[in-house]
């Protein structure tokens, strides 16, 4: 017999709730499959794909729960190689979850896109002026050997202040220091910097644009634009750094081979 099928709760483009308990019920057959000793410490956990195939689950699922078992000290996901065992639950272990890097963006996404589209009507042309500086410092920023968060963070605590109000500064504020507070999300968003994944330019650039223009509608579309694709890089971060790592391989075995043949 194979693997159970997970059954969805609802199909989407996105990353919803639904897809994180998806992830959540995989991450539980996991943690199941190694109290009961299927995979020992050292064994390389099915790949991605395969473990998408099995248990009818989107890539984006597996990828969560392998963050959830790994944030807890169960496996290891190696770029480029795969997820490996590195200890296996004792009985007084049980699965446990926290906020999720997507469930974060996704409700950032839903409070700082209403955000915007309050501030196109309550902006001042100060404000403006200094998110353009922002923008302008995550340009500066992004050539750093190092990544910062520091323009990026200001440039959307700025436009929280524009909406004149207090609660949603709060809860702005609030959404950003779970971000670092989260081990699920740190440990994403350090993969998608390892993965040099940094701050768009160019989405930033056309909030600014939008907010110009005093149109919430338009203000509103650029933030959540901006925020959709944050969750596509997310998606996508560590299979671009395996990409890049097997481009690296292959520039390396070609240098080795032509070295051999010119000699």
């Amino acid at each position: 017999m194979g693997n159970p099928k997970i059954e969805p709760l609802a199909t989407s483009s996105a990353v919803s709730v639904s897809q994180d308990r998806l992830y959540q019920k995989l991450a539980k057959m996991l943690f199941d499959d190694l109290v009961q000793g299927k995979f020992k410490i050292g064994d390389r956990l099915p790949a991605e794909r395969e473990l998408a195939s099995d248990y009818g689950v989107s890539r984006p699922a597996v990828r969560e729960a392998m963050i959830a078992l790994e944030v807890q000290g169960f496996v290891e996901v190696r770029i480029g190689s795969g997820a490996y065992v590195v200890r296996v639950p004792g009985v007084q272990d049980q699965p446990g979850f926290g906020v999720t890097a997507f469930e974060l963006t996704e409700a950032r996404l839903l409070v700082e896109g209403e955000a915007a589209a309050l501030a196109a009507t309550t902006i001042s042309d100060d404000e403006i002026s200094l998110l353009q500086q922002l923008v302008n410092e995550i340009a500066d920023e992004n050539r750093l050997p190092g990544v910062s968060e520091r323009a990026d963070r200001e440039f959307h605590r700025v436009i929280a202040s524009a909406t004149r109000n207090s609660a949603i500064v709060h809860m702005v504020e609030e959404l950003w220091r779970m971000r670092s507070a989260s081990p699920a999300c740190a440990l994403l968003h350090e993969k998608a910097r390892t993965a040099n994944v940094r701050p768009v330019v160019e989405e930033h650039q056309e909030i600014v644009e939008a907010l110009k223009t005093r149109d919430p509608q338009r203000a509103r579309a650029a933030m959540r634009a901006h925020l959709g694709q944050v969750i596509e890089h997310l998606l996508f971060a560590t299979e671009e750094k395996a990409m890049e790592n097997a481009r690296q391989s292959v520039a390396s075995t070609r240098e080795r081979f032509g070295r051999a043949v010119s000699l």
